[in-house]
């Protein structure tokens, strides 16, 4: 593998079974990305972009194949190091947010910090915690409206919330799954240029998985998986980043929402 490559997965197969039934999804996956990318998966529904996701970010474990992050193996950790890595190293955008109803967006932003720490040094430590997620929150652009529940707050300021929470534990490594998904056009077209400043400015290396070619086309590279397969060559750490705009990607049809419904693990 090349200097910078920060993440990488080999041979991924994951099959899913209920009853006598098995479905395979992923039939050996092989990709990379490099540290300061930002990265989409495209595909039509059922092609397997949130379950590469999820495994990425061991959110679940591959079938066969192996995974790295940081030139060290992920995908055979134990429970409560994959919770550790997913508190420490990664963090999460899902479609449908994952906002605690109960819980203010200021409350919501700081619940990993929270995951992290024990009760005594959260007594230590939680104003410290705090701080950092009203500059977190001022950054997405809700200073304003921190205080609120997440019934208050629409799609587009839960998103952001959402981000924020993501944010809080300084992740190397940001996976966005259908970020826009339930957004409208032009709310969706701002969640992305702010997904976009975050990766130059803050250098956060972000894998997105997206139906939107539009989206997807802004970033640095695009990978297609097809029926479980990567279709599009990979392009190994492309100069500078420049956007890729494959000719094979110009037909490709516009596929329908394919949420999936995603449990809240430990560490998130």
């Amino acid at each position: 593998m090349a200097g910078n490559t920060f993440m990488y997965a080999q041979n991924l197969h994951k099959i899913y079974r209920k009853n006598a039934i098995s479905t395979p999804v992923l039939k050996g996956v092989d990709m990379e990305v490099a540290e300061g990318e930002f990265l989409s998966v495209v595909g039509a529904s059922g092609s397997g972009k949130s379950t590469l996701m999820h495994l990425l970010g061991s959110l679940d474990k591959p079938d066969a194949g192996e995974i790295y992050y940081r030139e060290k193996r992920i995908d055979n950790l134990s429970a409560d190091k994959r919770d550790h890595l997913r508190n420490h190293d990664f963090g999460f955008i899902f479609q449908f947010y994952h906002l605690l109803p109960e819980l203010t967006a200021l409350e919501n932003v700081m619940i990993p910090l929270m995951i992290r720490s024990s009760v005594f040094s959260w007594l230590g430590n939680g104003s410290v915690a705090r701080k950092r997620a009203i500059t977190l929150m001022e950054k997405v652009g809700l200073g304003h409206r921190m205080h609120h529940l997440p019934k208050e707050l629409s799609g587009g300021e839960m998103q952001r919330t959402a981000i924020a929470r993501a944010l809080i534990g300084n992740p190397a490594l940001l996976f966005a799954d259908e970020p826009t998904g339930n957004l409208d056009e032009d709310t969706g077209r701002e969640i992305v240029q702010l997904l976009r400043e975050l990766n130059e400015i803050d250098n956060v290396t972000i894998i997105m998985v997206t139906h939107n070619l539009e989206i997807a086309r802004g970033t640095h590279r695009i990978i297609k998986l097809v029926a479980g397969h990567v279709e599009v060559p990979l392009q190994q750490h492309p100069e500078a980043f420049g956007v890729v705009r494959p000719e094979s990607f110009d037909n490709l049809p516009e596929d329908e929402n394919h949420p999936d419904e995603t449990r809240r693990p430990a560490g998130i």
